[in-house]
């Protein structure tokens, strides 16, 4: 009997032995076998539109969050403008931790508003904002396209809705931070990296730290290292060039400002990392602040991001390895910035695009989990019904997201819309002087304080940490180092106004507690303007936290925001 010969494999063309990236023409063909190919995703159109209405909104209506914004970035834009407005310790030329490149790189439309508008500063500060707003249209806009052109409409779509209303990228986008801007970066640097070109991701991720915030480096590392592993020369050629240019950019503006040869980056690292920085001075936070704030922010969404991980095994194929690699940044700044005492919510701004990414694909995905891996065309009532849940999960989330959004911005846009009150008092005559007191930490900038109003006091409500100064020209102006300048938050006498009675206007807070506040004093003060504030302490955390009809005015409770002007000097 003849013996069966065993035969080989025949070997697999070179074409299918490659491993290439994931896109969007890997999947299965459609039933009706429309051609893929055909489908060129999104575009640019829809993204632009969509984020730019939002973006728009978000500028107009947008709080401040943070009094780092005002006194760090607000305050030293203004003094660069008008001569006038509040210096912090950090930018004393003994420190210098903080660079006027990123200040002076919005005089692209500062400068130019100003002459404009003249003295109408609030115009400026608008005007500046719908800026910020149009480079995270732009930066953004382009994260949606790559997605789309690599993953499909439905990820990109949903990734969009997000981007345009939760709560966290509507408040960032047009926030005046350094975090804000490597947002900014983060999101093209993504783009870039999904286009297939990973010199310039590296190019702009290296342009996000050096002239944004220095440290949001280790949320670029994951792009970074893979797009060296993919084309090392190219990359490390681009980055090194791209580094070495802003780098020395930055040394040079810090020199022409603080008169002295400094790199603020260095110096805020070095502060920081291995100068043993004491940022705990300014509050502490526990383990669990980003997990409570992040959920604030997203809702549902940040909870289904962090789930990605836990999807992967059932959409390896589809994610893996380029998407976990632009969605990786969120567990290890996550992870990393909780290990941190001192906390702030606009820490976590650099990843929130990446947030919405990340939860997008998780329920893009809900149907891969219950897909039958051996016939994935089979359709099944499980199938059915995780394609059922994925506009709902999208619609629950945007509708909570809305509610956050309208409750911080209805609930605690006073401060920001007080001081606009200002312009209808004139009457005064120059000179004027506007007081404020335990409320120093909600002044929006002085872009809201009109030119008659020469100059704005603290008044000493029991504070004892280290205000803002305005800036001295005589003693050199962003040049100076005021002696009375520490790096330890110690108050110093200088800070307050010694005489009260000089003051033409005061703004103040007016809570529901059992002791009396100046403006009480009828015989010295007229109330001229007063909006409703939200009681936090006193409201409870569900309805302050989220908008929830009729419920949200029952609830809660709120104070008066006031605006007062002296009846007698």
């Amino acid at each position: 009997m003849a013996m069966a010969t065993r035969q080989r494999r025949p070997p697999m063309p070179s074409d299918q032995s490659e491993s290439k990236p994931y896109t969007k023409l890997d999947k299965p063909e459609k039933p009706d076998g429309k051609d893929r190919g055909e489908d060129r995703g999104i575009g640019w159109f829809v993204p632009l539109v969509c984020l730019g209405m939002l973006r728009y909104m978000s500028a107009t209506t947008n709080i401040i969050h943070d009094c780092d914004e005002t006194f760090n970035y607000w305050e030293p834009l203004h003094y660069l403008l008008y001569k006038s407005g509040f210096q912090t310790w950090e930018y004393s030329s003994q420190f210098a931790l903080r660079s006027y490149l990123y200040i002076i790189f919005h005089n692209i439309v500062g400068l130019p508003a100003s002459w404009w508008f003249g003295e109408e500063k609030v115009r400026v500060f608008y005007s500046i904002r719908i800026f910020l707003g149009l480079l995270s249209v732009i930066t953004e806009s382009a994260l949606v396209v790559a997605l789309s052109l690599k993953y499909g409409k439905r990820l990109a779509s949903y990734t969009l809705a997000m981007l345009c209303l939760t709560s966290g990228c509507f408040f960032a986008s047009t926030s005046f931070l350094p975090s804000s801007f490597s947002m900014y970066a983060m999101s093209l640097s993504s783009a870039l990296f999904l286009f297939e070109k990973p010199a310039m991701a590296v190019a702009v991720a290296a342009t996000g730290v050096i002239l944004g915030w220095p440290f949001s480096i280790l949320a670029f590392l994951p792009i970074t290292i893979y797009s060296l592993i993919r084309r090392f020369r190219p990359v490390f050629f681009t980055g090194a060039v791209t580094s070495i240019v802003v780098m020395a950019l930055s040394i040079l503006v810090d020199h022409f400002y603080y008169k002295k040869w400094t790199s603020s980056v260095v110096n805020l690292l070095w502060y920081n990392v291995l100068g043993g920085g004491e940022s705990h001075l300014y509050g502490t936070e526990g383990p669990l602040f980003y997990l409570r704030n992040g959920f604030n922010n997203f809702n549902f969404c940040f909870v289904l991001a962090l789930l990605f991980v836990g999807i992967l095994p059932f959409a390896k194929k589809k994610y893996a390895p380029d998407l976990l690699v632009v969605i990786s940044p969120v567990y290890i700044w996550l992870a990393f910035m909780s290990l941190q005492p001192h906390k702030e919510e606009r820490f976590l701004y650099p990843v929130y695009p990446l947030i919405c990414v990340a939860a997008s694909a998780v329920i893009e995905s809900f149907p891969d989990i219950f897909h039958d891996k051996y016939n994935p065309n089979d359709p099944n009532v499980l199938v059915m019904i995780a394609k059922f849940l994925r506009p709902v999960a999208l619609g629950f989330i945007l509708c909570a997201s809305h509610a956050r959004t309208f409750s911080l911005i209805n609930g605690y846009s006073a401060p920001l819309e007080i001081y606009k009150h200002l312009s209808y008092h004139d009457d005064v005559g120059a000179g004027a002087t506007l007081c404020v007191g335990s409320e120093w930490h909600r002044f929006p900038s002085s872009f809201l304080v009109p030119s008659y109003v020469d100059n704005v006091q603290w008044l000493d409500d029991g504070f004892r940490g280290l205000l803002p100064f305005p800036f001295n020209s005589s003693l050199g102006g962003t040049s100076a180092a005021p002696s009375y300048f520490n790096n330890k938050n110690k108050a110093s006498d200088k800070q307050y106004l010694a005489n009260p009675e000089e003051c033409t206007f005061l703004v103040e807070l007016q809570l529901k507690r059992p002791f009396m506040t100046r403006g009480s004093d009828h015989s010295k003060w007229e109330v001229v303007a007063a909006l409703p504030y939200l009681d936090r302490e006193l409201s409870p955390p569900l309805y302050r936290s989220f908008f929830i009809p009729y419920r949200w005015q029952q609830l809660n409770v709120f104070g008066l925001y006031k605006l007062l002007r002296r009846t007698e000097k």
